[in-house]
C-alpha cells in the first residue's frame, strides 16, 4: 500500500543523530514537515513491580497515568501507586469486579471509568459507582475497553459496543442488528477526528461518525483469514484487537499483524517484514506520531520506519532492546528488562513509560 505523501520542506533533510550511551544505540529521524528533526524514544532503566513491591497480583491487564498517580488493572483489583506506596481497591470497595480489564479518565471530569469482568465501574469523588447488565442499558458485563469522548463513555464489550451520555444517562447499544458487525463481540474503543472507531471481532474496525451518526466499515478486503493475500489494501486480517487514533492515522492492533490508516491508505506490518515483535497483538496505544505495541512476545514502539522492540530472557530478569532502522538492526543488552513478554498494556506521560504485562507492572525511563 502507498503511505500518503507530504510536502517537502526542504530538498534535503537535516539528519540528526543522537548516541544513547546506555544502549549502544545510533538513532536518526527525519521529519519532512519540519524544520526541527524528532529523537526517537527508546527506555531503559527499568523497574519492576510484583505481587512482593505491593501489587495486589502479578497479572496486570492495564495502566493508566492520572497525573502525578497510576492506576493498574490487576487480576486482584485495581492498584494505585502514589506518593511510593500501593494501595488495591476491589469488590468490598464497589467494584462491579476485581478484574480490572480497561481504564480511562475524563477529560472534562476527572472521574476514572474501568471495564471490568463483570461491568464498568465510575470512580468519582472517592467513591464507586458500578452499572451493570441488571442496573443499567449495558450490553455486556465483560467490558474489554472503556473511552471517554466529551460527555459519553464508550465500551466495548463481549455483547457489543455501548455509549453512555454521563448528562442524560442515557444508553445506546451497537450490535450485529444496527451496525456493520458481524457479530457483537468487540474488543477495543478509541476516538479520533470526530469518530468513534471500534475493534469488532472477525468484522474489522467499526466507524461511528458522531456528527451524521452514521457507520462504516473497515474489513480486509480479500478476505482470506490464514495470510493477508494484497498488501496494503486495508486492515491486515478482520479479527482487530486493538485501535487507537494519533496525529491523523489510526492505529489498528490484530492477531495476525499491525495496520495503519491516514484517512486515504492503508498499510501493513508484520514481523516478518518490519521490526514489530510479533503479529500476535494484545493492544495498541498511540501517542503522537508513535505507536506502542503489546504483544505476546515483547514490547515494539515505532512510528512505521524505526522500530525498537523489547524482549526479557527467559531464565533472568535481563534481556534486550532491538532496533531496526533502514534495514538495518542493532542489539543491546538490557540489565533488567521489562517484567514479562506477555503484555497487555501501555501508557506514556512525559519521560516515564508504564507497562503492564502478564507477570508484573514494568516503568521504563525515556534516554535522553
Amino acid at each position: 500500500m502507498k503511505t500518503k505523501q507530504t510536502n517537502l520542506f526542504f530538498s534535503i533533510g537535516i539528519i540528526l543523530f543522537l548516541a544513547y550511551v546506555s544502549f549502544g544505540f545510533t538513532i536518526s529521524t527525519e521529519k519532512s514537515d519540519s524544520k526541527e528533526n524528532k529523537s526517537f524514544p527508546m527506555f531503559g532503566n527499568w523497574k519492576n513491580f510484583t505481587k512482593a513491591d505491593g501489587l495486589p497480583g502479578n497479572k496486570t491487564y492495564a495502566v493508566r497515568v492520572d497525573g502525578d498517580r497510576v492506576l493498574v488493572g490487576t487480576h486482584e483489583g485495581l492498584a494505585v501507586f502514589e506518593d511510593g506506596k500501593w494501595t488495591t481497591y476491589t469488590t468490598s470497595d464497589g467494584l462491579a469486579h476485581d478484574g480490572v480489564i480497561a481504564i480511562d479518565i475524563s477529560e472534562l471530569t476527572g472521574d476514572v471509568w474501568l471495564g471490568t469482568m463483570g461491568g464498568l465501574t465510575r470512580w468519582s469523588g472517592g467513591r464507586f459507582e458500578s452499572f451493570t447488565q441488571m442496573n443499567s442499558g449495558m450490553p455486556n458485563d465483560l467490558v474489554y475497553s472503556v473511552a471517554c469522548d466529551g460527555k459519553d463513555v464508550w465500551m466495548a464489550t463481549g455483547g457489543g459496543a455501548g455509549k453512555l451520555d454521563t448528562y442524560t444517562k442515557e444508553w445506546e447499544i451497537f450490535t450485529e442488528e444496527n451496525a456493520p458487525m458481524h457479530e457483537p463481540w468487540t474488543y477495543s474503543v478509541c476516538s479520533g477526528d470526530e469518530k468513534i472507531f471500534i475493534a469488532a471481532w472477525g468484522g474489522g474496525i467499526i466507524e461511528y461518525n458522531k456528527k451524521t451518526k452514521h457507520f462504516r466499515d473497515y474489513t480486509d478486503p480479500d478476505g482470506n483469514m490464514e495470510i493477508d493475500l494484497f498488501p496494503d489494501d486495508g486492515v491486515v486480517h478482520d479479527i482487530t484487537t486493538g485501535t487507537s487514533f494519533a496525529n491523523g492515522n489510526l492505529w489498528v492492533a490484530t492477531y495476525f499483524g499491525l495496520s495503519r490508516y491516514d484517512g486515504v491508505h492503508w498499510k501493513g506490518y508484520f514481523d516478518h517484514d518490519s521490526g514489530l515483535a510479533s503479529n500476535f497483538i494484545n493492544f495498541i496505544k498511540a501517542d503522537g506520531d508513535y505507536a506502542f505495541i503489546c504483544t505476546d512476545q515483547g514490547l515494539t514502539v515505532t512510528d512505521g520506519d524505526t522500530w525498537v522492540s523489547y524482549y526479557k530472557n527467559e531464565k533472568n530478569a535481563n534481556g534486550r532492546a532491538v532496533l531496526l532502522q533502514d534495514g538495518k538492526k542493532q542489539e543491546k543488552v538490557l540489565s533488567p528488562s521489562i517484567s514479562h513478554n506477555f503484555i497487555l498494556g501501555v501508557d506514556v506521560k512525559d519521560d516515564v513509560i508504564w507497562v503492564a504485562t502478564s507477570y508484573g507492572l514494568s516503568r521504563g525511563e525515556l534516554i535522553k
